[in-house]
């Protein structure tokens, strides 16, 4: 059962950073984990089922954004589904959204059909992560949030890492299309999980919450300052980070190499991707939130910059290896500070609007890319974005110690 402080209990002796994460570990990693390797199989080849369809590389770029974009259209709705039906019931339906999605990407016959098949599993996306997101903030005390939910962020990587590996092997036993087979398999096998493990959410419980949320608009009436600064390097943030999975896979495409090939680029840079969530989120427990953000966007945006340099598959693979460490030590960031700037009231459809703007980025990225690409170069695209970690991180640098109580934190004897 996952730690949650109940009224009375004794706190002067927090349970252990291993137990908590242990308690978490089938009601929320191992289903985030299962759902990741369907996306992680599917991303690599986006631009190439586009390609099959006689689409540009602009318009692949366009595909891949629909994932965000779905997601950014979902992210207020899912926190009202949350809200009203629990968060075990709010992941159960966003599985099977998603299965329908993407079983629709694998039956499309045009470039329409399959968008919007992209479309609806970034909105089905955009549910599972809040609703999973919500109840890791509920259960974990603050002095362990930063661990929990960069262990949340790492899930997603150890899925996103198998996915790739699976859908290389799938795709040179078969073809693309078998790419969205995994998808399909992972979300039946993250409903039957979901429906056999059950946490201890209780309905008594979702009722309370339901009292206590304040509507959208309140919410960001009270907060519109925080969502107008420090949101705008969220947005940035987010834009980078999904232009990461974008451009590899494009540019992987422009120098001529080939789907399986793209595929094990993307297992390669996801495994040092996964390594690094536990002891980032350990640092940011122990010195502060900064101590981990900056580095990251940093080194992100600067080795994204240098990609359109690559020439072959050990030159890409390479940078692809570090632009995975800047996204990897900077696993569970804003969904921590998500955590840190939520209020008590109206927390879920606070998370809604932060996670819109998340995912805004998320769009915004690949579409940047998309467009420059159209009007100059891809090279050019590229640069731009990366570009944008350094902006990121200036922006962090400058806002975070306004909205965060954790963005500086000296060390304290007897952290775990």
């Amino acid at each position: 059962m996952p730690f949650r402080r109940s009224a009375g209990q004794d706190t002067s002796t927090p349970p252990a950073a291993g137990s908590v994460l242990k308690g978490l570990l089938l009601t929320v990693f191992l289903p985030v984990l299962v759902t990741e390797i369907g996306n992680g199989a599917v991303t690599p080849v986006i631009a190439t089922t586009t390609h099959q369809f006689g689409g540009s590389t602009a318009i692949a770029a366009l595909m891949v954004a629909l994932l965000g974009i779905g997601r950014v259209l979902g992210d207020i709705p899912a926190s009202v589904l949350a809200e009203k039906v629990g968060d075990r019931r709010a992941m159960l339906i966003a599985a099977a959204v998603s299965f329908l999605a993407y079983g629709t990407c694998l039956v499309s016959g045009s470039l329409i059909a399959y968008g919007a098949g992209l479309l609806v599993a970034g909105i089905a996306n955009a549910t599972f992560y809040l609703a999973r997101q919500s109840f890791v903030i509920e259960t974990v005390p603050a002095d362990m949030r930063a661990r929990a939910l960069s262990a949340l962020g790492g899930s997603h990587r150890i899925g996103l890492f198998i996915g790739p590996l699976l859908g290389a092997g799938v795709i040179t036993l078969f073809d693309v299309r078998a790419a969205y087979v995994v998808a399909i398999a992972a979300n039946i096998a993250t409903v039957v999980l979901l429906a056999v493990v059950r946490g201890d959410e209780s309905e008594a419980g979702t009722r309370e919450r339901r009292a206590q949320e304040h509507g959208s608009g309140r919410v960001f009436a009270d907060h519109w300052k925080l969502f107008a600064t420090l949101g705008l390097a969220i947005i940035a943030v987010g834009a980078v980070r999904a232009a990461r999975q974008t451009v590899v896979p494009i540019w992987a495409l422009h120098i001529g190499l080939g789907p399986a090939q793209t595929s094990l680029i993307f297992a390669i840079a996801s495994c040092v991707d996964m390594a690094l969530f536990y002891p980032a989120g350990k640092i940011m427990d122990v010195y502060g939130r900064l101590a981990i953000a900056l580095p990251a966007m940093t080194i992100l945006g600067v080795t994204m910059a240098l990609l359109p340099l690559t020439h072959g598959l050990i030159t890409l693979t390479l940078v692809a290896m570090a632009m995975s460490f800047g996204n990897g030590i900077g696993a569970g960031i804003m969904m921590t500070l998500g955590a840190d700037t939520a209020p008590v009231a109206g927390r879920l459809r606070f998370l809604g609007i932060w996670r819109v703007l998340g995912d805004a980025g998320n769009a915004v990225g690949p579409l940047v890319v998309s467009v420059i690409a159209s009007v100059a170069s891809l090279a050019a695209g590229i640069v731009t974005v990366g570009s944008l970690g350094l902006a990121a991180s200036v922006g962090l640098y400058i806002l975070v110690p306004r909205y965060s109580p954790f963005a500086y934190r000296k060390p304290k004897e007897g952290v775990r």
